[in-house]
């Protein structure tokens, strides 16, 4: 009674899938249709959701799902695959690299009895904002550059003095909050890399027309942090002493004519001698307000601190320029001097939205002379 009867034809289900794409401008995720030609054409697919293919990477592996529409019928094939923008690395040459050029010869200049301070700050180096990224960032800084080296090429300083002011890469820690994981355009490895790169250079342009004296703080998007909070001694444990490390390193390699200075291993900032001034360096996140950096300056002073001896006080943190006059020198001879330093980073776009308030990017100088007092004059370049 059966042998006539045949079995209902074996359906495939299709796979359980839409077709999608997630794009966050950097980095995202495509899940195609069924194509049934092979090789299946993911620009058109791309082009469909505005994105251009040539501008796009894929990344290996590619999955694939493949079905039969009905028996007999065409097998379809889907694609799962995830994609970046090209160029998402920066196009800048790498320490090695960058330090197989050499230094170069010093330039046969006459000196005077004056040194040149260069005081970047608030690089914050893979952070990204409003100011865009770290393409950006290197822009700007090497427009700083060429400025400061004509300063440096036409001042015939006997000494130049580089001093990181603090939070040169923006870090994954510095706070508890995703936001910074999510903002950044760069890992930590690749943070500290272009950072030092970056110095380097401006160390090799600067050892062109003078003995360099390179110096670097503890900062907060720096230190060795936990969950926002400091862990180890802020004088050792800092990506800014990391990278001034790994400057030495190569300097002493090429056989350049720079030294360097670092907090002691318990404290944050140092000072240093240039003739008759006495200047100290220190980021600044030891004051929640621009206003409380007088006010622990003098407290630090009180308790015999490194800082009780400096006529002239550095610090960044406050992302822009500001110089206040705070009474008598040590010595007599003149006033003290607090200069609050420029940023160069991507943009403090949640405070300005917050406060209002925003400044322009730049590096300070300071021009010393050896027998006369510092007396409150910068530039910002």
């Amino acid at each position: 009674m059966l042998e006539n009867l045949e079995p209902a034809p074996k359906i495939t289900a299709q796979p359980n899938f839409r077709p999608a794409i997630e794009f966050d401008g950097l980095e995202g995720e495509a899940t195609t249709p069924g194509y049934a030609t092979q090789p299946a054409n993911f620009d058109e697919f791309l082009q469909s959701a505005g994105i251009d293919p040539s501008d796009i990477d894929i990344i290996p592996p590619i999955r694939t799902s493949r079905w039969q529409q009905r028996e007999g019928g065409e097998w379809l094939v889907s694609y799962r695959f995830t994609f970046r923008k090209k160029n998402r690395e920066i196009d800048l040459p790498l320490l090695m690299s960058e330090a197989r050029k050499g230094a170069g010869k010093r330039k046969d200049i006459k000196t005077t009895d004056k040194a040149l301070i260069v005081a970047p700050s608030d690089f914050q180096v893979g952070k990204t904002g409003s100011r865009g990224g770290t393409q950006e960032l290197i822009a700007r800084v090497m427009r700083s550059y060429e400025r400061i080296e004509q300063q440096m090429k036409s001042g015939k300083y006997e000494r130049i003095f580089i001093m990181d002011i603090g939070d040169i890469i923006e870090s994954f820690s510095n706070a508890a909050h995703y936001n910074q994981l999510e903002s950044n355009d760069l890992s930590p490895m690749q943070q500290v890399d272009v950072a030092t790169s970056l110095m380097l250079d401006l160390i090799k342009r600067a050892h062109k027309y003078a003995p360099v004296t390179y110096g670097s703080v503890a900062s907060n998007h720096c230190q060795n942090r936990f969950k926002g909070q400091q862990v180890g001694k802020p004088g050792l444990d800092d990506w800014g002493i990391v990278i001034l490390q790994q400057l030495r390193r190569v300097t002493k390699e090429l056989g350049m004519d720079v030294e360097y200075l670092i907090p002691q291993p318990h404290d944050e900032g140092f000072a240093f001698k240039y003739g008759v001034n006495t200047i100290g360096v220190m980021h600044g996140h030891q004051a929640s307000r621009p206003e409380g950096i007088p006010k622990h300056w003098a407290s630090a002073s009180f308790g015999s601190q490194w800082s009780q001896a400096c006529d002239t006080l550095l610090t960044g943190h406050f992302h822009h320029m500001r110089i206040e006059e705070l009474g008598q020198r040590n010595d007599g001879n003149g006033s003290k001097f607090w200069v609050q330093c420029p940023t160069m980073d991507a943009g403090s776009d949640w405070f300005r939205r917050s406060n209002g308030l925003d400044s322009t990017c730049g590096i300070l100088i300071i021009e010393l002379e050896k027998n006369t007092p510092f007396a409150g004059e910068v530039r910002k370049l």
